[in-house]
């Protein structure tokens, strides 16, 4: 594999909980659907007998078995990713009205919307409250990350237009990824100023508005504006690229 030698490092300590038998047993039991990783079967036959040892798909991405994330090795690497950050604006004032019922009911859509569009190419990291932060791991679902990244959050603001309005904050850059913790309570995630700066990115993208980092998009964009913008804890000024997808036509 070639790229980042964090990248490589990344995969290699996932596969470090399962020998080299373990992953040619897996390639030959049936049948697809099976983990982007480890290759292990989702269904059929092969998918019945590994399921019971924890081969089931991940909360993180269903596309990606639960022993790949939730129950890999503590710790984590250094390595290339890409940070999505998106929220519902005025999410106070729509919920100030509505039953709790109701609420829960519009964000369980969102999350729907949310998890269909992202994880054909991300990681759910976090669904909290009205928000949802995804990582792009280079080198997992094939492709470039940020091209992946923009389409990803274009198509996520547009296919839930109407029903929220969202601000997106992307970037791309070096983090600390893997399992942290302790103990039996650990979670799958990204640290590192890539995090902290997608999310302030998130924090100043207006309803609707999809707010990029030059190193996720340059500001050659057809709809996008460039901007500058001081965000809370940064030394300088971050360049960004502003995004507005115009509406569907009906």
């Amino acid at each position: 594999m070639e790229g980042d030698p964090g990248d490589v490092a990344f995969f290699r300590s996932l596969e470090s909980h399962r020998g080299r038998l373990w992953a040619r047993t897996m390639r030959k039991l049936p049948s697809d659907p099976r983990c982007a990783i480890c290759r292990a079967p989702f269904a059929g036959v092969g998918g019945r007998l590994v399921r019971p040892l924890g081969f089931s798909p991940s909360r993180k991405n269903p596309r990606l078995c639960s022993e790949c994330f939730e129950r890999a090795p503590m710790g984590g690497v250094g390595m290339n990713v890409g940070v999505l950050f998106a929220d519902v604006r005025g999410f106070t004032a729509l919920s100030e009205d509505r039953a709790p019922d109701d609420v829960a009911e519009l964000l369980n859509r969102f999350y729907a919307t949310a998890v269909e569009v992202l994880c054909r190419h991300a990681i759910i990291d976090k669904l909290v409250g009205d928000e949802v932060m995804a990582l792009y791991l280079p080198h997992l679902f094939g492709g470039e990350v940020t091209d992946h990244m923009l389409a990803d959050a274009r198509q996520l603001v547009a296919e839930t237009r109407a029903l929220v309005a969202l601000g997106v904050g992307l970037d791309f850059g070096h983090a600390h990824v893997g399992n942290v913790g302790a103990g039996d309570v650990k979670d799958f995630t990204a640290i590192g100023d890539v995090v902290n700066t997608a999310a302030r990115l998130q924090g100043v993208a207006q309803s609707g508005q999809i707010v990029a980092s030059r190193r996720v998009v340059d500001a050659r964009t057809a709809d996008g504006v460039a901007q500058d913008f001081v965000l809370k804890g940064k030394s300088e000024p971050v360049p960004a690229t502003v995004i507005t997808p115009a509406p569907p036509r009906e």
